[in-house]
């Protein structure tokens, strides 16, 4: 059974990617995951924070929405509080790609087009095979339209594509006005592949303390229909690589969103749940599917379910809405 697949050019032994988690944070744990079969490992993300923690136009955009957003400044750590530094961070990256056979990738979080994104170049220097970049950015300037927040995101991937070779993917929230507009301007500035979706992690209420507590909720298989839903929109119509995050569980997971066009399937909180081991069940249990309905390769589903492929691409835009209604009026 064959199921390799090629990802930001990279070629993976399977489309299982361990998503950026702490699971990353050591040699040992990093190893465990390729133990249990897992084709490549996105590094822990490294802030712009950390990098640049003083730098006044990290402060100036931190100050939007102080107390009311994910990345609001009483969430965040003092600096000594994060696990690793910048320079630790670049040894632990070194150190994995002479510890690991499997493609070691690592990942840049941020919100501004400043001097912290050269450390793509320093990443590209330990040896990253290649750059995940997440710009997690909550908008809460009504000033600020969605052309402005969209430039940032170009901006910054494009000060990055011009200091590295490695491929660059960049990691997005489903929240735009025109999502596919916005995916394909970044593949015009030259990101290499896309990764859906970011999973913004909410805010919640401390009714005793009356408070704004930070909260962290993992995933289920349900959390993957909106990465389905636009991963079988987009196959086939951008030159870029197509990763699926949020909800990746199971070899059915999996299956899913291979066919409809993900060239890979990242998990993370099926491995912090489960551990390493949930990796090599899920790998053994594709095997099994792929036998049991006689297909021998993943590359032979890869996008038979998207927008392009099916008889009714209606089913990925307003008609689904409408018929899931009156299904579930049917059931009253």
């Amino acid at each position: 059974m064959d199921l390799s697949t090629t990802y930001l050019g990279l070629k993976l032994k399977n489309p299982l990617v361990a998503s950026a988690s702490p699971l990353s944070r050591s040699i040992e744990s990093m190893q465990r995951l390729e133990d249990a079969g897992m084709s490549a490992i996105v590094m822990y993300s490294l802030f712009e924070e950390q990098i640049t923690h003083e730098a006044e136009a990290v402060e100036h955009y931190k100050s939007y929405g102080t107390e009311s957003y994910a990345e609001a400044l009483s969430y965040f750590p003092d600096t000594g509080d994060y696990h690793l530094g910048p320079e630790e961070y670049l040894d632990l990256l070194a150190k994995a790609k002479k510890a690991l056979r499997i493609p070691v990738i690592g990942s840049l979080n941020g919100i501004t087009d400043g001097g912290w994104v050269d450390y793509a170049k320093k990443m590209e220097q330990a040896g990253a095979d290649a750059i995940e970049l997440n710009v997690y950015y909550v908008a809460t300037d009504p000033a600020m339209t969605s052309t402005d927040v969209e430039n940032r995101y170009v901006e910054i991937l494009r000060h990055i594509k011009r200091s590295v070779k490695v491929p660059v993917a960049v990691k997005l929230s489903p929240f735009f006005t025109s999502l596919a507009n916005t995916v394909q301007r970044l593949v015009n500035e030259g990101a290499n592949g896309l990764v859906l979706f970011n999973r913004f992690y909410q805010p919640d209420i401390d009714l005793d303390e009356l408070d704004v507590k930070p909260g962290v909720g993992l995933s289920d298989s349900y959390d993957n229909r909106l990465p389905m839903r636009w991963i079988g929109i987009l196959h086939g119509k951008l030159k870029a690589s197509l990763a699926a995050t949020s909800g990746i569980h199971t070899h059915e997971d999996v299956l899913k969103l291979t066919m409809v066009g993900a060239d890979v399937t990242m998990m993370c909180s099926a491995l912090l749940l489960h551990g390493p081991q949930q990796a090599t069940k899920v790998l053994k249990d594709l095997e099994q599917w792929m036998h049991e309905h006689e297909y021998v390769s993943i590359e032979q589903m890869k996008g038979s379910l998207s927008h392009r492929s099916i008889a009714d691409p209606s089913a990925y835009e307003r008609a689904n809405y409408m018929k899931a209604l009156n299904r579930f009026k049917t059931l009253i």
